[in-house]
């Protein structure tokens, strides 16, 4: 099936990648104190961060200071689809593809749930340029090429951190029983791979593997 039109390929650029950590781990910031975070310049933090928006990956919302005058704007990362349509298109969009209808779960309506969340993740990383290759009687999908490949250092542990946390927040977007496992880095010189699980567990990485558990 072919890509949007504005598919996004921004997730290996590292500053855009450290700039969606910024947002996660300070929720409800402003965009110099964004751009302090990850020591950019504002106006190149913002156009990273109106990318970020326009892809559903995070919200610009007013912020509640209780006094009169426009209200400043802070960013959040999406968790609830309702603050982002580009989320809530994702969401549509999987529904009506069913594109991974497999069985991953034993009643029909945890069927339906799990189908549901595999299909929206699937979509996530199929418009971001991934190449996810998915296996949904094993529950895991493998991005070929990983997007972080490239980075070098510690920028390869943030960054996978912050994708497995970006994971986690897609499939908590609609009701189901599947959730993020373990990120498992670099299972070749190029690739990755998702594994989900059933339930409400803490996840669990062998070995420390980055990108789990935070």
């Amino acid at each position: 099936m072919p890509r949007r039109v504005n598919d996004y390929r921004g997730l290996a650029e590292v500053s855009r990648v450290l700039l969606l950590g910024a947002v996660q781990e300070h929720p409800g910031s402003r965009l110099k104190e964004l751009a302090e975070h990850v020591r950019l310049h504002s106006n190149t933090a913002r156009d990273h961060l109106r990318i970020l928006v326009e892809e559903g990956l995070v919200s610009l919302e007013p912020e509640s200071t209780g006094s009169r005058g426009r209200p400043p704007m802070v960013y959040r990362p999406v968790a609830d689809p309702q603050t982002s349509a580009v989320a809530r298109d994702r969401i549509e969009r999987a529904r009506q593809h069913r594109r991974i209808l497999h069985r991953l779960a034993g009643g029909v309506e945890a069927q339906e749930q799990a189908s549901t969340q595999f299909d929206i993740l699937y979509e996530h990383l199929d418009d971001s340029g991934m190449e996810p290759v998915a296996d949904a009687e094993e529950k895991q999908i493998s991005l070929v090429p990983c997007p972080h490949y490239r980075m070098v250092g510690e920028d390869r542990k943030v960054a996978c951190g912050i994708h497995a946390r970006l994971v986690r927040d897609i499939l908590a977007q609609v009701p189901g029983p599947l959730e993020l496992d373990v990120l498992i880095p670099y299972t070749t010189k190029a690739s990755c791979q998702i594994r989900l699980r059933e339930g409400r567990c803490a996840p669990t990485a062998p070995d420390g593997a980055p990108g789990t558990g935070q």
